[in-house]
C-alpha cells in the first residue's frame, strides 16, 4: 500500500490535467490497486454539463479498462478548503467496482478528510438486489 501522501500527490498531479472550461472547478483523483497500482483521473467537461465526466469515475474505468478488478481507496483532490466528497454518481460507481473503499479528501496543500465509503453511501444499491 503507498503511503497516502503518495496517492494524494498522484490525485494533485491529475488534476492539472483537467478539462474544466466551464466550471472552471479542476479535480483530480488517485485511485489505488489493490497491488499498489496508482490510477489516476481527472474531470472531463462537456458543454452539455451531462455528459461530464467527474474525476473520481474517470480513474475507476480506466483502471477497469487496464484490467484491474480489486481497490483499496482512492484521493481525491480539489482547490476547496472544505473536504470535496465524491458526487452521488461517483459513489455508486466506486461502490460497485470498490466496495467500501477508504476515500481520502485533500485540497492543494493538506488532506481534509478521510471516509469509508459506506459512511458516505450508507444504503447502495448493488448486484445483491438484482
Amino acid at each position: 500500500m503507498a503511503d497516502v501522501s503518495t496517492l494524494i500527490d498522484a490525485a494533485r498531479a491529475a488534476r492539472l490535467n483537467a478539462h474544466a472550461e466551464f466550471s472552471h472547478f479542476k479535480v483530480g483523483a488517485a485511485l489505488e490497486c489493490a497491488n499498489g497500482t496508482i490510477v489516476t483521473g481527472c474531470n472531463v467537461e462537456n458543454a452539455t454539463y451531462g455528459l461530464t465526466m467527474c474525476a473520481e469515475r474517470v480513474a475507476m474505468f480506466k483502471a477497469i479498462s487496464e484490467g484491474h478488478r480489486e481497490f483499496s481507496r482512492v484521493a481525491v483532490v480539489a482547490d476547496t478548503d472544505a473536504p470535496t466528497p465524491p458526487c452521488g454518481a461517483c459513489r455508486q460507481i466506486l461502490w460497485e467496482f470498490g466496495g467500501d473503499l477508504e476515500v481520502v479528501l485533500a485540497n492543494l496543500t493538506r488532506e481534509t478528510g478521510r471516509y469509508r465509503l459506506s459512511d458516505l453511501l450508507p444504503l447502495p444499491f448493488d448486484s445483491r438486489l438484482l
